[in-house]
């Protein structure tokens, strides 16, 4: 082998050498970046969530319901617990999923039941119907287990709480957000730095408002990540109500707590709130605005 050859076959030796380096580091990268929000996936999982039928406390597709919660987060890679208790002498399962023993700098979270009675439908003939509960159940829900599919193991210590017992407020011997409540007087020494609720957050009209009872400067990064993303038009910069929901509770006991919400819903608490009436582009949204927002406080750590 003359020199000049030789010098050929080291330069070129050099340059397959660097390309598989930055192919090596490109894979490095594309490995530790969190996965994408899947809407569609989300919207599967409002339609699965409806096909059991009503999820009211104490029925057949509440149960069903819990254990599919379960499973999919047990898929996920996700440690599943339901916390048990009593409130107003109902059963309260509220189902808790995190990724290990630390306790939570962030809780998601959403309720997966659904009101016995749909009294706010155009029809009073349906009045005495459950509520399919597409929008008003299924789509926090949706919107919790995709983000539990998607969030890379390494994030800040984030716990995902799927509440039992939200929506039966006037009702005879029930009232709202009893899961929440219990959940708050079960874990009296947590002490996390956002308390995140999802309800509501499907509909194909989407108009998220600034919730006014919510802590404001987490509000408002949420609200400045989804601008961000180019979802300024559905992350809405104006408040507009106040709301009794599960970060209710979280709020009274000092803890700080955002309600992302849309309550500008025609179908709620009507026997229209089916899975055609949400959207998995609002899903998605939502969820990847969660998203980037929890990757971001792995960075502030």
């Amino acid at each position: 082998m003359n020199r000049r050859n030789g010098l050929y076959i080291s330069v070129i030796a050099i340059l397959l050498l660097g390309v598989a380096g930055w192919y090596g580091y490109s894979f490095w990268l594309d490995s530790a970046t969190p996965d994408e929000f899947n809407g569609e996936q989300a919207l599967a999982d409002v339609q699965t969530q409806v096909a059991f039928g009503p999820r009211t406390p104490g029925s057949e597709g509440h149960a069903q319901v819990q254990a599919w919660i379960a499973s999919e987060l047990e898929s996920a890679g996700w440690i599943v617990e339901i916390q048990a208790s009593e409130m107003l002498g109902h059963p309260v399962e509220n189902i808790v999923a995190r990724r290990d023993d630390s306790a939570p700098e962030i809780i998601l979270g959403a309720h997966y039941d659904t009101r016995f009675f749909a009294d706010n439908d155009p029809d009073p003939q349906n009045h005495a119907q459950p509520v399919p509960g597409a929008n008003d159940g299924a789509s926090g829900v949706a919107v919790l287990l995709e983000l539990a599919r998607a969030l890379p193991a390494e994030s800040v210590p984030t716990w995902l709480v799927f509440f039992d017992t939200e929506d039966n407020g006037r009702v005879e011997g029930w009232d709202w957000i009893l899961g929440s409540r219990a959940f708050v007087i079960q874990n009296p020494t947590l002490t996390p730095r956002a308390v995140v609720i999802v309800d509501m957050v499907g509909d194909a009209d989407l108009n998220l408002y600034l919730e006014r009872n919510s802590t404001a400067d987490i509000r408002d990064e949420i609200w400045a990540v989804a601008a961000e993303l180019g979802y300024g038009g559905v992350f809405i910069q104006e408040e507009k109500y106040s709301m009794l929901d599960d970060h209710t509770p979280f709020l009274e006991a000092g803890l700080p707590a955002v309600d992302i919400i849309d309550f500008d819903y025609p179908y709620w608490h009507t026997v229209q709130d089916t899975p055609d009436k949400v959207s998995a582009a609002s899903l998605e949204a939502v969820g990847a605005t969660l998203l980037k927002w929890i990757t971001q406080q792995n960075r502030q750590r």
